[in-house]
C-alpha cells in the first residue's frame, strides 16, 4: 500500500467528517473509523476455531492472524473506515407468517435482493475516491465479506455497534438488518470510540434458535446453525438436524427476528434490495420444479446463485419432508428422485420417506 501524500495540510479530523457525509451521500447509514487492534476478537476466533465450531467452512483458519491484524493483510493500514448498508426490505412478505406457512420456502432476507457484495463495493469505491479527490493518492483497500477481515469487530472498534450474544452486529437505533463494508487505508484519522454492550440479561435469540447452534452467548457452532447447513454446508444435511430446518430454504433469520433492537429496524430505500421473483413468498414446489435454466435464470445477481443448482433443491426437498403430507408435494419430490446428483437423490428420497409415512 502506498504512504499517503498531501495529508499534512490536511485537518483529519475535519476529513473524518466530510469522509462520514459523503458516505451518506452514498447511500450508507453510518460510516465509522476504527482503530486496528483486534486483540481479543483475535483471542475469540482462534478459540472458536480449536472447538471445531466453523465445521468445513477451512477458509475461516487460513490466512494465520492476517485475518484479525489489518495491517498483515494490507501493509501500511493504520485505520478501517467502516460503513454500514441497511436491508430490510420493507414490501416483503411478514418473516412470521412466512415461517407458519409450511408450504412455502423461507429465505433469508438478506438474500432477497440483488447480491449485496458488488453494491456494497461499489459505493466503498466511490467513497475512495472522494477522498483522493481531497487529499491526493492514499493507501486503501475496499472489502466487503470478500477477504480475510473481521468486520465486526472492526465496526464495533469504529462505533457502528457491538456484537450481540448471537454473533452479530448490534446498533441501538437500528438492530442488526444491515451490510458492513470496509477501506483499508494508511490515512491516520482520528478514530471514533467503540461502542459499548447493550444486550443486558437478554437471552431472547439463544433462546429462539431452532436448532440450538448458539451454545452460549456469543459462541454460534456453525456446524448446527441453519445458515450453515443450506449456505455453506456443500455435503448431507445431518439427518437428525432437518426436521429443525422447517422450511428455511436459504439462511435463517429467527435469532435477528426476537431481538428487541430489530423493533427499530427502517426499511431500506436501496432498490436493489427489494425481493426479486417471488422469493419472499415461494411455494416450495413451484421452487423444487425449476430446472438449472430457471434457477440460474432468476438468481443472476443473488448471492443465493453462489450454492448451485443442487444444494438449492436439497434444501428444497428438506423442506417439503418438514411439509404435511399432499398430493402434490409427493408429486413434486418424485419427479427428483431420479436426479443425476447422489446428494439431491438422498435429500428427495428422505423427503418423500417422511411425507408417506405422515399421510
Amino acid at each position: 500500500m502506498a504512504r499517503a501524500t498531501n495529508t499534512q495540510v490536511q485537518d483529519l479530523a475535519a476529513l473524518a467528517r466530510r469522509i462520514k457525509r459523503w458516505g451518506a451521500e452514498l447511500g450508507f447509514q453510518a460510516v465509522g473509523i476504527a482503530e486496528v487492534e483486534l486483540g481479543e476478537a483475535e483471542a475469540h476466533l482462534l478459540n472458536w476455531l480449536k472447538a471445531g465450531f466453523h465445521g468445513e467452512m477451512d477458509y475461516m483458519a487460513r490466512h494465520g492472524t492476517r485475518r484479525s491484524r489489518p495491517a498483515e493483510l494490507v501493509p501500511g493500514t493504520v485505520r478501517v473506515i467502516s460503513a454500514r448498508m441497511d436491508y430490510l426490505p420493507p414490501n416483503a412478505a411478514p418473516p412470521d407468517a412466512v415461517l407458519a406457512d409450511p408450504q412455502r420456502g423461507y429465505v433469508s432476507r438478506y438474500a432477497l435482493g440483488r447480491d449485496y457484495h458488488k453494491v456494497l463495493r461499489r459505493r466503498l469505491q466511490r467513497l475512495a475516491e472522494r477522498v483522493a479527490e481531497a487529499v491526493g493518492p492514499f493507501g486503501y483497500r475496499a472489502f466487503t465479506d470478500s477477504a480475510p477481515v473481521l468486520e465486526k469487530a472492526l465496526a464495533q472498534n469504529a462505533g457502528l455497534g457491538w456484537i450481540g450474544k448471537h454473533s452479530n452486529l448490534l446498533a441501538e437505533r437500528t438492530g442488526s438488518w444491515f451490510f458492513l463494508g470496509e477501506l483499508y487505508t494508511d490515512l491516520p484519522l482520528p478514530a471514533d470510540a467503540p461502542a459499548t454492550f447493550h444486550c443486558g440479561t437478554c437471552s431472547a435469540c439463544i433462546e429462539a434458535c431452532p436448532t440450538g447452534a448458539i451454545v452460549a452467548p456469543f459462541q454460534v457452532d456453525a456446524r448446527l446453525c441453519i445458515s450453515y447447513l443450506t449456505i455453506e454446508l456443500h455435503g448431507a444435511i445431518p439427518e437428525p438436524l432437518r426436521p429443525l430446518i422447517g422450511n428455511r430454504i436459504y439462511g435463517c433469520d429467527d435469532c435477528q427476528l426476537v431481538c428487541p433492537w430489530n423493533r427499530f429496524a427502517t426499511p431500506t430505500a436501496e432498490a436493489d434490495f427489494l425481493p426479486r421473483h417471488g422469493l419472499d413468498n415461494a411455494s416450495l414446489v413451484e421452487l423444487i420444479g425449476w430446472d438449472e435454466g430457471t434457477f440460474l435464470a432468476r438468481t443472476e445477481g443473488s448471492p443465493i446463485r453462489r450454492i448451485g443448482h443442487a444444494r438449492w433443491l436439497r434444501n428444497i426437498a428438506v423442506a417439503l419432508g418438514n411439509a404435511p403430507p399432499s398430493p402434490a408435494a409427493q408429486a413434486a419430490l418424485r419427479a427428483r428422485a431420479d436426479h443425476p446428483s447422489a446428494l439431491v437423490r438422498e435429500h428427495v428420497a428422505w423427503a418423500l420417506a417422511r411425507q408417506e409415512r405422515s399421510a
